[in-house]
Order: structure tokens, then C-alpha cells, then sequence
């Protein structure tokens, strides 16, 4: 019986994080121009239904698009960033793009920034940020003795805390072209008040810059939802063709 119950727990958690699958798989989208490819990198306890709208934005702009989906609780940052990076790039590299861009999603931005600093991505274009722990996530910290942890967040997401041996405060600064976009809204009240103000209720503000980065936007979307943005789906082509976010959502938001 108690194994039963486990088994149930289980199939709930990969339920509601609809993240179960077992190794890496990609949905590969072309476009006319082939010049351009754009890989998306989900986040902790999602999947490649949490980007397909960015996806099908990027590719009504026409970029040809691979969303990876990756067990994100399968092992540390060291083995899922090399799988998930790598077919990432296999399979924007067989659409024949000579330049290779990245949209990341939460954890998704660590596994680049790691896989980028063990071996240079040579084709690497820009990059788009959704919501990165690119200093840790506080609410790691404060959660990581909590029962039911370890199962909630794999062995990778235990990494994104913020002291000095968390995986973001070993990866120094970012050497590629660079937008991070962070949130302010939120779903979760009790998440978002164990989190330095503002935040998007998973990380905050501050702690999704880092150095080297080359533009900023911040939008009132929550961690959860930043992926389903209008606003973040103008900006984050906008990024990809220019290198720059549109200076009148920077604008409206410093308002």
C-alpha cells in the first residue's frame, strides 16, 4: 500500500509539472530563410509546452525553432546542461542555420551559461533570458530543509540557491550577447514573501542580472506565465534581430 501511494505521489508531482520524460527530445520547426535558428530551454519541473507559444511567436517572425524538452530532475546542472544544450544545437544545426540563438526559461539560462563555459558554442547568436536565477534563487535557500524538497527539485534545482557553492555563483560572467527579462507579478503569495522585493514569486529582480549582460527588461508578468507574454514575445524578437529590447516597453515599465 505504501508503495502504491508513492507511485500515486509521484505520477501527481510529474502530473502537475508535466515534465516527466526520461531523456532530452526536441519539436523542430524550419523556416524559409534557414539562416537562423533559435533553440528554448524550459525551466525547472516544466516541459516544451511551457515555450510553444514562444516557439510559434518566433517562428511567425521567421526563425526556425527547436523547443528541447529535458527531464529537468534527472541529475546535476553537469549532466542535464550538455544533453539538453547539445540536442539544442544538433537539431538547429541539421535546419542548416548558420547562427544559433537561445531562448531560456528559469533554470534553462544556467544550463547555457554552464555548457557555453565548459565548451564555447562556436555559432552561438544572441540570447533571451525569461526569468534566469542568474545570482541564485533565495527561496532555495529557504526551502531546502523543507520535507519533499529533494523531490520537488531534483538535484539541479537544489544547485540554484545563492551561496558561494550554489552552480550560478560559480559561473562568473556571461561572454555572449545578452537580454534578461525578470518579472514582478506573482501566483504565489507565500513563495513571493520569502523572496526579496520585487519578484516574479521564484526569483527576484536583482538576482536575474548578471555581468556582462547587454539589455534589461522588466515586466509584470509571474515566473509561471513570462513565457505566455505578449509584451515578452515583441521584446524577446526584438533582441534576436537587433540586440537591443523595444525602447517603449522600456519605457512604459520604468513609468
Amino acid at each position: 500500500m505504501k508503495k502504491l501511494v508513492q507511485i500515486a505521489s509521484t505520477l501527481s508531482l510529474c502530473w502537475l509539472a508535466t515534465a516527466c520524460v526520461t531523456e532530452p527530445r526536441a519539436e523542430v520547426v524550419t523556416s524559409a530563410s534557414y539562416e537562423e535558428c533559435v533553440v528554448l530551454l524550459h525551466g525547472l519541473n516544466r516541459s516544451w509546452r511551457a515555450m510553444r507559444p514562444l516557439a510559434e511567436a518566433l517562428q511567425d517572425a521567421g526563425f526556425a525553432t527547436a523547443n528541447v524538452d529535458y527531464p529537468s530532475q534527472s541529475g546535476p546542472v553537469e549532466e542535464i546542461a550538455p544533453e539538453a544544450v547539445g540536442l539544442g544545437l544538433e537539431k538547429c544545426r541539421s535546419t542548416g542555420a548558420a547562427r544559433i540563438h537561445f531562448v531560456t526559461h528559469s533554470m534553462g539560462g544556467i544550463l547555457l551559461r554552464y555548457e557555453n563555459g565548459r565548451s564555447a558554442i562556436p555559432d552561438l547568436g544572441r540570447v533571451v533570458m525569461l526569468g534566469p536565477p542568474n545570482q541564485g534563487s533565495e527561496l532555495i535557500d529557504r526551502t531546502r530543509d523543507w520535507p519533499g524538497f529533494e523531490m520537488l527539485t531534483g538535484d539541479a534545482g537544489a544547485q540554484l540557491g545563492t551561496s558561494a557553492e550554489s552552480m550560478p555563483s560559480k559561473l562568473g560572467s556571461v561572454g555572449f550577447e545578452l537580454g534578461v527579462i525578470a518579472g514582478t507579478g506573482t501566483i504565489n503569495v507565500l513563495a513571493s514573501a520569502m523572496l526579496p522585493d520585487p519578484n516574479d514569486g521564484k526569483v527576484s529582480v536583482a538576482s536575474t542580472q548578471v555581468d556582462g549582460m547587454d539589455d534589461f527588461l522588466v515586466v509584470g508578468d509571474s515566473h509561471r506565465y513570462i513565457t505566455r507574454s505578449d509584451v515578452v514575445f515583441r521584446n524577446t524578437i526584438a533582441f534576436l534581430k537587433t540586440g537591443h529590447f523595444l525602447a517603449e516597453d522600456k519605457a512604459l515599465m520604468e513609468d
